[in-house]
């Protein structure tokens, strides 16, 4: 006598699928058409999630979305057979976000690196400072543009490298030029009868060597084989820092942060005490153009300061608390506002300054507008 089974097998993730068991007296046939559904299934999902892997985040650079779980699309898929599979994203569109800022940055510091270098007179201890930061921000714009690059054309690990490292170089950097900026005014307050001398010139010269020093050694530790390509359980948010790497590098940003806002609060407590003394003498002194310019420079500071906090601080904080298991989509979310932080300090430190603009109108046109040819001339407006 003949028995037919017909019974459903519910396999993990997947659909139900239809199994038919055939049995007779002296034969017996099995259709496991739910094994190779299952085997379908697994080799399409596999091409997909290999199809989308983040370029700061893993080594393959076009997943832009996972899950603690592992990689998913946070889709639901019909059958197998129903239509074929999507074809594969190429491009993660968030690299092409962080490539365009990094071209921006690049082309704007390029620009103000430029009129520094070409103008003798743009040599104050001063410019030096805002050439570093320019500089720094231009390399950090260039590092982004080339691992975008590289991530798509070599998918080299050491190529990954190499960008990452000089990206974490240029940013650090321009952060330790910041923290100089910050100094470098509060100096020509507290010390405002000799600062134009030559051992401000010195002070300012060591700054430079130990803030490009210490930003090199930082970027050259990746590449010296502090990295998570052996072992990817240590990965930070950012491949392939370390988690120890990138919270270093967070913990010293906050203290960095720190001593800039301590330095701001006793900038303004000086200016308030200047403002003071010279309110009670006006009827002897007229109000120096030096302390006008101190004013405008503080409430500079204020917006740096502030708009600094507002770029890096949401990427510091997310360094810290998550890992290589959060979603990319964090990471980037948090990455790319850090970036403009150096499309924006050209324009608070350079673009203002009075002898800046002079240089590039010279630089772009040839000629000075007689606007800005008969402003009043002070001694900064960073």
């Amino acid at each position: 006598m003949l028995l037919l089974h017909l019974h459903l097998i519910q396999a993990p993730h997947l659909p139900p699928t239809l199994s038919i068991a055939y049995h007779g007296n002296t034969a017996r046939t099995h259709f496991c058409l739910d094994r190779t559904s299952e085997s379908r299934r697994a080799k399409m999902s596999n091409d997909y999630e290999a199809s989308v892997t983040p370029s700061w985040l893993t080594s393959d650079p076009t997943v832009w979305s996972s899950s603690r779980d592992g990689f998913t699309d946070n889709a639901t898929y019909p059958p197998m057979g129903s239509f074929p599979p999507l074809p594969p994203l190429l491009v993660n569109p968030w690299d092409i976000l962080l490539c365009s800022s990094g071209t921006l940055i690049a082309c704007e510091n390029a620009l103000v690196v430029l009129v520094i270098w070409q103008n003798p007179a743009l040599r104050a201890p001063m410019f030096l400072l805002i050439g570093s930061l320019a500089l720094a921000d231009l390399l950090a714009g260039l590092g982004l543009v080339l691992h975008f690059t590289l991530a798509y054309l070599l998918r080299s690990d050491s190529a990954q490298l190499l960008t990452v490292g000089l990206v974490v170089a240029s940013f650090s950097a321009s952060v330790f030029s910041l923290l100089a900026i910050t100094i470098d005014r509060y100096l020509s307050l507290y010390y405002a009868l000799t600062y134009n001398s030559e051992r401000t010139a010195a002070f300012t010269y060591t700054m430079l060597v130990l803030l490009w020093g210490l930003s090199l050694c930082l970027g050259l530790l990746p590449i010296t084989g502090v990295n998570c390509l052996a072992e990817e359980s240590t990965c930070s948010v950012v491949r392939p820092l370390t988690k120890n790497n990138v919270a270093v590098l967070s913990v010293s940003f906050l203290l960095l942060f720190g001593l800039m806002l301590q330095l701001y609060v006793q900038i303004c407590k000086i200016v308030m005490h200047h403002a003071h003394q010279i309110a009670l003498q006006h009827h002897f002194l007229s109000a120096s153009p030096h302390y006008v310019t101190t004013r405008n420079g503080v409430s500079t500071l204020a917006i740096i300061l502030g708009t600094f906090a507002a770029c890096w601080m949401p990427f510091t904080v997310y360094s810290l608390v998550a890992d290589y298991t959060y979603p990319p989509l964090y990471t980037y979310a948090t990455l790319v506002p850090a970036t403009y932080n150096s499309v924006i300090n050209p324009v608070i430190y350079a673009f203002r300054n009075q002898d800046i603009q002079k240089a590039l109108w010279l630089v772009c046109c040839g000629c000075i507008p007689a606007r800005v040819a008969h402003r009043a001339r002070t001694p900064s407006h960073v």
